[in-house]
């Protein structure tokens, strides 16, 4: 079972962690691992959050920015990170080699409430970047197989070379405790051997029954109503929902309000909001 984060001993002080690992994903997008220097706290940083939290990276002289941590705390040790480049900041971490360091602060925001989800069955969607997060909570659950009920994910990307940790997403797809399907948009090679066409098309594959399900979504925002009214058709309730939302964010820590959408901070109450949140928060999407 994953415990309450009992707190961050200074969250303004960032630690030094190593890159141990890195390659891309597809042409814009590099997964990072790495493990933080000081050995006394490894383990606790890294076995101590739920997924669906982020991380403040920072880079000195250059910047700092959140983002989703792509690992699961049930293999504690390393973070690991999907990160796009699309500015000063994440150019510069793309420049960096294996064993050059970032500095990290967090782990912040609420995650996904796992203890909720126990004897569920789960249901993912992700869309293009939406893999990143998801993905903490989908390799938690299948740790942990024996605590939940049949897990679906459907994941859809523009392209196959569009498609994140696809082929760890091939391998998963063998399983016989799991169910996997995946579609592009379009395939430019011809070879693509799965579905083709819009993520809901994969709903076609679920059999759920809707009242002991936990429903996750994250993707761009334009296909959040339409997996949204997917899920309610199945007879989801609004607070098995779960989403996992971006907005600007700058501390982390609620205080300089650059994230701030009616009475809720994004990295305080969020980035996961249910969608019974969505319906009464104006802004939220």
């Amino acid at each position: 079972m994953l415990e309450e984060k009992t707190g961050i001993e200074n969250p303004y002080v960032p630690e030094r962690a190593r890159i141990v690992r890195k390659y891309d994903l597809t042409r814009d997008v590099r997964f990072f691992q790495v493990r933080i220097c000081d050995s006394e706290k490894v383990f606790p940083m890294t076995s101590d959050y739920r997924p669906g939290q982020f991380m403040m990276i920072s880079i000195p002289n250059v910047g700092e920015a959140p983002f989703s941590i792509t690992s699961t705390p049930s293999r504690p040790g390393l973070f690991e990170f999907c990160i796009r480049k699309v500015g000063k900041l994440t150019s510069k971490l793309f420049e960096l080699k294996e064993n050059e360091f970032i500095w990290l602060r967090g782990p912040f925001g609420n995650g996904f409430p796992v203890d909720k989800m126990l004897g569920k069955d789960l249901l993912f969607v992700a869309g293009g970047l939406g893999a990143a997060p998801l993905r903490s909570l989908l390799l938690y659950a299948l740790d942990n197989r024996d605590l939940f009920g049949r897990i679906f994910y459907l994941h859809g990307a523009r392209t196959p070379e569009d498609m994140l940790f696809r082929e760890e997403f091939f391998r998963l797809k063998e399983r016989d405790d799991f169910e996997c399907y995946l579609t592009v948009d379009e395939d430019p090679s011809g070879v693509w051997p799965f579905d083709i066409g819009v993520v809901t098309n994969l709903f076609k594959y679920v059999k759920v029954n809707g009242k002991n399900t936990a429903a996750v979504v994250c993707g761009p925002p334009v296909m959040y109503k339409f997996v949204v009214e997917e899920f309610l058709k199945i007879g989801i309730p609004d607070d098995h929902i779960f989403m996992t939302l971006e907005r600007k964010m700058k501390c982390g820590m609620g205080k300089c309000g650059q994230c701030v959408v009616g009475h809720k901070y994004v990295c305080v109450d969020g980035p996961v909001f249910t969608l019974w949140d969505v319906k009464n928060i104006k802004g939220l999407i």
